[in-house]
């Protein structure tokens, strides 16, 4: 059992008639989207005896999930709010510490699951019951719930996926509702790091992966909601992201084997300080330069290579001239108008 100080301890359930599943629901003022995520899970309720099903809210100060959790759940659901808001990877833990099945999904309450997915993932386990975790291909949707894209395709069928390790430690390919998680898992490995705000899921599904096989499911059966201001939002403003992804690759690092532990951190940290770069245009074109030159500078750390600081130069250049219109704009605009005459 892990007893990282950065770690919450996951203990063993004592009770003996558990349920096979913990279907655990954290939100945090998102309760128009959570009456979508939890049809999606009722609608394959296999009973209360097979499935848990519980909301864990942190604090929620816009919106009241209870009222939601009570219409839709009728008695089914259960809701626990944490007394003062703890951030997300605190909640997860929560989420963890409350569960009593032996699989878990932890399940974002903007997201969904479309129908099969608790059939088709319980079906991997029976099949291989060696394997720490599965999860399937995964549905990219926006606010609206409209979708926009599928995730990569791992590979063509299902089955416990080969040199899982390597391509996972080198960028985040799973979003958190895609995966199951055996309980027994994380009372081995502990919970979410908490010294990681943004990248906290990357590096717990990269340490499953250094420990279990790990299960893929083709089929795209759940879904991920993107929200057009995240990837732009305050960590991104101020680099915090990128930071948080350099935390993470340094703590990945001691999971990898000696002859990958050299080459895969650096082709992390190339692939992240590039997703810099595209953040950085995105910014620009929303007139977020600040935030566009947290980007790079975080970037050009991350990477640690000519390449990357090659690649980030006709962006610097760009940057460099909206910062000198922001300038010379106020002196223009200061400017007495001169009235001219028609010849």
């Amino acid at each position: 059992m892990s007893n990282h100080p950065h770690r919450a301890v996951i203990l063993p359930v004592s009770e003996i008639d558990r349920p096979l599943w913990s279907v655990m629901i954290p939100t945090y003022n998102c309760a128009d989207y959570l009456r979508q995520t939890l049809t999606s899970v009722l609608a394959q309720d296999p009973g209360a005896d097979v499935m848990q099903i519980q909301v864990v809210d942190d604090h929620s100060t816009l919106d009241d999930p209870e009222a939601v959790v009570k219409e839709l759940g009728q008695g089914r659901v259960e809701f626990y709010r944490q007394p003062q808001n703890v951030g997300h990877t605190r909640n997860f833990a929560t989420c963890l510490l409350r569960s009593r099945g032996h699989l878990i999904h932890l399940l974002h309450g903007d997201d969904c699951v479309l129908n099969g997915f608790y059939v088709t993932l319980q079906r991997a386990f029976a099949e291989r019951p060696e394997i720490g975790a599965a999860f399937c291909r995964q549905i990219y949707m926006d606010e609206h719930g409209h979708w926009q894209e599928f995730s990569p395709l791992e590979q063509a069928e299902s089955g416990v996926l080969a040199t899982w390790l390597e391509k996972i430690a080198v960028y985040q390919r799973i979003q958190t509702p895609s995966i199951v998680v055996r309980r027994s898992v994380y009372e081995q490995l502990g919970g979410f790091d908490q010294r990681l705000a943004w990248a906290e899921d990357w590096e717990m599904w990269v340490r499953i992966a250094a420990h279990y096989p790990c299960w893929y499911e083709p089929q795209p059966l759940a879904a991920y909601r993107m929200h057009s201001a995240s990837s732009t939002g305050r960590h991104a403003c101020t680099g915090e992201n990128i930071r948080d992804l350099v935390r993470a690759i340094e703590i990945i690092k001691s999971y990898l084997p000696e002859v990958h532990a050299d080459a895969l951190p650096q082709c992390s940290r190339e692939h992240w300080a590039f997703y810099a770069r595209w953040l950085a245009y995105q910014m620009l074109s929303q007139g977020k330069l600040e935030g566009a030159i947290a980007q790079v500078q975080a970037g050009i750390i991350c990477g640690q290579s000519l390449k990357v600081k090659l690649a980030m130069i006709p962006l610097q250049l760009r940057i460099g001239l909206c910062w000198m219109r922001q300038k010379l704009q106020p002196v223009a605009s200061s400017q007495p108008a001169v009235k001219t005459e028609m010849p």
